[in-house]
């Protein structure tokens, strides 16, 4: 323990014994702002809260102070905020600047503006606390809609079902049944056929032997199968199936000859030379 003598020489002790003998007591700041009609000392009280609120958010950046304390120095700063805007708001009715409009923004330790909820802010390792982080989880940006011009660019002949048959894949299916269908058609017809020739006469089962079988595969008919593989044999080239009509190159350049005639006859021909040549064209039955 040490004595009253020592006590009395400490810094504390000397700077409190020269404040009483100046007559200089520490001023507490008034509970109320309204309370302070001097615009000095509403700055002083205003720089004060500043000092105090940068001590608690240096104080919260530490996260092993327990959920508890943490979240008790996280209300502190929220009371405090809302103190200095008090202040703000009475700097400004005493003729002073206007804080809540000029001032910096709040910023964390990393710069970013702190973020909050109804004016309720969290600092440091508040931020972490479990059901604070959810509360600034962004949700994700949904896909944006495509326009109908972008759907059509995806169809093509493809999309209609005309290549179907070039994946060699169905082919093969649908000749599989065919033959299936085949095989039970031509079962029925030999079943519906003995059932007649047991009800039937001797000339009626003559001609019915002698029908010919429409059914029937020759010999010297080659399937679909071996016709494929020939024709991709003689030509390696992607074979395309033509579901319109296509003219031939002798078509086409008459075509264009035509149209060519036509042009040429509507530029420099006149309309009486036109018609002479239609009647011509009519007399002669072109």
């Amino acid at each position: 323990m040490a004595r009253n003598a020592e006590k009395a020489m400490t810094a504390l002790a000397r700077f409190r014994q020269a404040q009483l003998e100046e007559g200089k007591v520490k001023e507490r700041r008034p509970f109320l702002a309204s309370e302070c009609n001097e615009l000095p000392k509403a700055e002083k009280w205003r720089r004060q809260i500043i000092s105090e609120i940068s001590k608690k958010v240096a104080q919260i950046q530490n996260a092993g102070l327990g959920e508890f304390k943490i979240r008790d120095l996280n209300d502190e700063i929220n009371k405090l905020l809302r103190e200095k805007g008090h202040w703000e708001v009475r700097i400004k009715e005493l003729g002073g600047p206007d804080y809540a409009r000029f001032g910096p923004k709040m910023l964390d330790h990393e710069g970013k503006e702190v973020p909050g909820n109804r004016g309720y802010k969290y600092f440091g390792a508040a931020k972490d606390l479990p059901g604070v982080r959810e509360l600034f989880e962004k949700e994700p940006v949904p896909p944006p809609r495509k326009t109908r011009a972008e759907l059509m660019k995806d169809i093509d002949a493809e999309y209609y079902g005309y290549r179907d048959e070039d994946d060699g894949v169905l082919v093969p299916l649908e000749q599989e049944y065919e033959k299936q269908v085949i095989a039970e058609a031509t079962e029925k017809w030999k079943e519906e056929k003995e059932a007649r020739l047991a009800g039937g006469g001797g000339t009626k089962e003559v001609e019915e032997e002698e029908e010919e079988y429409i059914y029937a595969i020759k010999d010297d008919e080659h399937s679909d199968d071996e016709m494929r593989e020939q024709m991709e044999g003689e030509d390696r080239a992607q074979t395309f199936i033509a579901h319109v009509p296509v003219p031939s190159q002798k078509e086409i350049e008459e075509a264009l000859v035509r149209r060519k005639k036509m042009e040429l006859l509507q530029k420099y021909a006149s309309e009486s030379l036109m018609a002479q040549s239609e009647e011509a064209k009519t007399l002669l039955g072109l």
